[in-house]
Order: C-alpha cells, then structure tokens, then sequence
C-alpha cells in the first residue's frame, strides 16, 4: 500500500496499486538474476570448452593385469594347501604340497639302479685290466719264472680289485632289496585301507539287507569286492614277505663277498711264489687282442648306461622336487579351486595370482588420436571410487584398431559398407601403486582423462 498527499488540503491519503502492475524493485531483481545465470552459464560454457580442447577422454576403459595360473607338473594326491582367496603371496612362499612317498620311491630305485651300473663299470673295467694281463702272459710265456710269477701276481691283485668289485655291487643289490621292500610295504598299506574300506562296506550293506533297503545282488557285489581286497591284503602281505626274505638273501650275499674278499687277499700272498708261471700266461694275452677290444667297448657301454642312470636319478630328484608348489612372485592369490586330498593332473589350474603391476587399457576413438602422445599425463577414474582420482600417463598406442585384432575381425570386401569410428587400444600406466585402502584388480571400468595440451 503507498501513501499519497493530496495536494489541496496537504492530508495524506492510501491509494492500492492497479492490479496487474509490478514493482520496479521486482522487474531489476529479476533481470540481474537472468544476468547471472546468464554469466554463470558462460563462464562454465568456456571453461568446458577450453577442457575440452585440452583433454581426450574415453569411458571405454578398463583395468588390466598379469594373470598367472598355477598349475602341477607332476600328478598326485594334494596332501596340504597352504593358501586361502585373496591371500597375499610373496615369492617363494609355499603353495600347494603334494604326496612325496611315490616319487622319494622312484627316487631311491633311480640311485640304486646308479650304484648297480657304477659297480658294473668298475668290474667291467677290472675285466679289461685282467684281459690286458693275460693277454701279456701270453706274450711273455717263454720268459724266465720269475716273469711268469710277476704276471700271476698281478692277476692275484686283479681278482683282489674283482672281489672289491662284486662286494660293491651286492651292497648296491642290497640298497635295491630295500627300496622293493619299502615299496611293497606301500603297497601292502594301500591294500589294508582298501580291505577296511570294502569290509565297511560289506557291514553296512549287511544292516542295509537286514533292513530291505538293498537287493541280494548288491549285498552279492560288494561282499565279492571285499573278499578281493581280502585277497589282494594276503597278497601284499606274501610280497612284503618275499621282499624281506630278498633282503636277507642280499645280505647275506654280501657277508659272503666280503669273506671272498679277505679269501682272495689271502690268496694273492701265496700268488706271489708263482711269479714265473704269471709272466708266461701275460705272453699268451698276445693271442688275445680282440678279447681286450669288447671288453673295452663293454666297460664303454656300462659308462653309456651310468649316464642314462645319472639322467633317470636326476629326473626323478625333479619330480620330487615339483611336489611342493611355490609362489613364482608376488601377488594376490584368486580363483582358488584347489582343496586337500583331491587328486590332480599335469597342468591343472590350481589357482591363479595376480601381481599388483596394473595398468589400463582405454579404447579410444581413431579420431582422438591426433592429440594423442606418448607420456601425456592422465588422470584416471575409478567407477569403484569417483572420489579418489588416480594419477599415470601414456606407455604406447597399439598400432592397429581393436577389432583388426579380433578373433573374427570384420571384411568390408564384400557386402554393404557402413563406416563406423573404429578404436584403438592405448596403455596406460599408474605413476604410483594404490594404496590398500583401494584395491584394484583386472576388468574394473575406468575413464582415463589426458591432458593433450
């Protein structure tokens, strides 16, 4: 409501606005507010515009990473797991152990075969020596007794040197009876547990028959299969018998050996009176020249055959030693499907681990890449967490567009063609590790912002 004066008797009077009408107050407010929405938008409008100008950006991003699949190379029970999901793992850190027991066997049968061809060498080249000998014996038959002594002498010490020989080679027989014995005793424990397993079976199919609930034929099978692990029990047992029956056989092999040893020794004393005969068999070895040259290529066959020994001990040192699975480098353990007493095969996945160097891969347009440069700073987006920005820069620009490199990759030879902006994949590296306060992982989505100018 205004006052007005009326102007005769100088008396102030109100008078109401005309409806319809507005303030001039109102009609200013108004226009500045139009003004700065006006300014506000050009302002923001600009510093759009020159953002744009000097930054590229994609949302066709996504994080990437090794991926490193753990897998046996050799196989067996899992007997312990010593990870668990998203585990940290530092390199060398023990994964996954095997059962050792099959191949510290075939390990101990590789180093007595190794000791059984080793003792062959040696007689072998023993032989050589003694041919040698008696092939001068026969060449020096008609020397003087005491050149035959001589040469029976030295034929007395080479049966010495056999007698060395043959102890060394059944002490070797013995290390071999011993590994068939703990072998069959592996086996005898593996059929135990395979006769308790069927007798329990047999009991409760028993109580099942009692109560109907199975057929007489299926209460038939599975007492058959629990009087063969019955049976295959006794035979375990009459093996394990027989392998420690050749154990003391071997043993016994051996005290005699030795015996003949200290025999032979004995005997090279009264060889020392037969000098002269010695010389006369060392002339006849004359006659002998290609009985030397196979023995010769005998002792070089046993050498061929150490070597192929030495090879099978040394592949089975590495199968034992692949039955513990270690970390190859750090990384984070995902995708773990492996669990204890399961049985593996020979480049199963196990689990895979993912090391923390990370990196994005941004697919952007073709027509982005002019501004486009290798170490051009970007600044990097997580979807998992807008409010902490990331920090890398550009590695390389891959030559060639996604789809080029695509397993169906398109033919525009034939057909209708219609053009459509190809992309191409651009790497990009952090500056700086995350934090553990944001974890990153392969397949996250990004949006990688560079600054071209």
């Amino acid at each position: 409501m205004a006052k007005v004066l009326d102007r005769p008797g100088g008396v102030e009077s109100h008078q109401e606005p005309k409806a319809g009408t507005r303030s001039p107050f109102y009609k200013g407010s108004a226009a500045l507010a139009v003004v700065v929405l006006l300014v506000v938008a050009l302002v923001f409008g600009i510093r759009y515009y020159l953002y744009a100008r000097s930054h590229e950006s994609t949302d066709d991003a996504f994080i990437e990473g090794r991926i490193i699949q753990i897998s046996p190379k050799v196989a067996g029970h899992v007997l312990k797991v010593y990870v668990s999901d998203n585990q940290r793992m530092k390199p060398g850190d023990l994964l996954v152990e095997l059962d050792r027991r099959d191949f510290e066997t075939r390990l101990a049968q590789a180093q007595a075969t190794l000791q059984e061809e080793i003792s062959k060498h040696r007689t072998a080249g023993t032989n050589v020596e003694l041919t040698r000998a008696n092939t001068s014996a026969v060449m020096q038959e008609t020397l003087s007794g005491l050149q035959r002594a001589k040469a029976e002498l030295q034929a007395a010490e080479a049966e010495v040197a056999a007698a060395r020989s043959r102890l060394e080679q059944v002490s070797a027989a013995v290390l071999t009876a011993r590994a068939n014995w703990e072998q069959a005793r592996a086996l005898q424990a593996a059929a135990q547990a395979e006769a308790v397993r069927a007798n329990a079976d047999l009991q409760r199919y028993q109580e099942l028959y009692e109560r109907d609930e199975v057929s007489r034929q299926q209460l038939d099978q599975v007492t058959t299969v629990a009087r063969m692990s019955a049976a295959q029990l006794e035979a375990a047992h009459a093996r394990v018998a027989a392998a420690e029956a050749q154990v003391a056989e071997a043993r016994a092999t051996e005290q005699w050996s030795n015996a003949n040893l200290r025999q032979m020794e004995s005997q090279r004393s009264g060889a020392q009176a037969k000098v002269g005969e010695a010389s006369g068999r060392l002339a006849a070895a004359n006659t002998a020249t290609q009985q030397v040259a196979v023995s010769k290529f005998e002792a070089e066959t046993i050498a061929a055959d150490i070597e192929q020994a030495r090879a099978a001990m040394a592949q089975a040192e590495l199968e034992l030693s692949y039955t513990r699975i270690y970390a190859p480098e750090a990384g984070r353990v995902t995708r773990k499907i492996v669990v204890a007493g399961a049985f593996v095969q020979v480049g199963q996945a196990l689990m895979a681990i993912v090391p923390a160097d990370l990196w994005v891969v941004a697919n952007f347009k073709e027509t982005q890449l002019r501004e486009l440069r290798v170490g051009q700073p970007v600044k990097i987006r997580v979807d998992a967490y807008p409010d902490r920005p990331f920090k890398g820069r550009i590695d390389s620009i891959q030559t060639g567009t996604g789809a080029r490199f695509s397993m169906l990759p398109p033919e525009n030879a034939t057909g209708n063609y219609v053009k459509v902006v190809q992309r191409v994949p651009v790497k990009i590296l952090f500056d700086e590790p995350p934090d553990s306060a944001h974890v990153l992982g392969p397949g996250m989505s990004v949006v990688p912002e560079v600054k071209v100018k």
